[in-house]
């Protein structure tokens, strides 16, 4: 008489039983031939229960397991705060070409030997990264930016942070790419906007490839968001951060299609 399971799902390999019994099949070793390797499969699967539950642990299910992909849009930009579409896309065709110049050159920035003072942080030291791409005046909140009253005696990037060299984001994966984007992101999330800070997100969005992950999706729409909730507060037109402000608001909704987070022309 068949299983319920064979009425169900019709054998695609015919198995002889023979002379043997299930009592004569050895589970402990491996089988002597095809045909008892048939019987072992089928005696294994006759055992399983039909229904599984699985024993989860609530502890383990404290960590993110999902992406919040947000779909808040920006703070309106105060009147004449803005900038023009003509200027937008010429952002986004600027923004392009530098993308496709990263892209032509990489193998040859790769193969270049990077200075002895350039020590690059392992993937998940959020701390080393922070002060590699802001140095320790920003990381440590000695200073908000680079000033010209006070000159260093000599260019020590460990204070002011490493530029983004190509050579140096050239040897980044889409990994190592996606995760210092969240983590200056997440800096910029409670402090203010730097020069230091806005190279860097330049040029990891310049890095970033499409089509978007959900991560990266989520990422650079809380960039824009925080970009234009700062021009919001922003007193005056001729401020230094409107530029670099405006920019990376554009690059996200402008060039990787996040709409919604758009200047409109006023």
């Amino acid at each position: 008489m068949k299983s319920d399971v064979e009425e169900l799902m019709p054998r695609l390999l015919p198995v002889e039983c023979g002379s043997g019994t299930v009592g004569d099949l050895d589970l402990s070793g491996p089988p002597r031939n095809p045909q008892e390797y048939l019987r072992q499969v089928q005696l294994e699967a006759s055992l399983c229960p039909e229904v599984v539950v699985a024993q989860i642990d609530p502890k383990k299910l404290r960590k993110k397991q999902t992406v919040n992909a947000s779909v808040a849009g920006c703070h309106a930009a105060p009147v004449g705060f803005s900038p023009s579409l003509r200027w937008q896309q010429q952002q986004v065709s600027n923004f392009s070409q530098v993308r496709q110049s990263i892209t032509r050159h990489r193998k040859h920035w790769t193969s270049q030997t990077l200075d002895d003072n350039v020590l690059m942080p392992k993937l998940t030291d959020e701390e080393g990264w922070k002060r590699f791409c802001l140095g320790e005046k920003v990381y440590l909140g000695t200073s908000s930016s680079h000033t010209d009253a006070e000159p260093e005696p000599a260019l020590d990037y460990s204070k002011m942070g490493f530029p983004p060299f190509l050579s140096i984001i050239s040897r980044l994966n889409q990994s190592t790419v996606l995760m210092v984007l969240e983590i200056l992101i997440g800096w910029f999330e409670e402090r203010e906007f730097v020069p230091q800070l806005g190279r860097w997100l330049y040029a990891l969005l310049a890095c970033l490839e499409k089509p978007l992950l959900p991560e990266a999706h989520s990422s650079i729409r809380q960039l824009a968001r925080r970009c234009a909730q700062l021009r919001s507060t922003l007193d005056s037109q001729e401020d230094d951060k409107l530029p670099a402000l405006n920019l990376l608001i554009c690059l996200v909704a402008r060039y990787f299609e996040q709409n919604d987070l758009a200047d409109q022309q006023e």
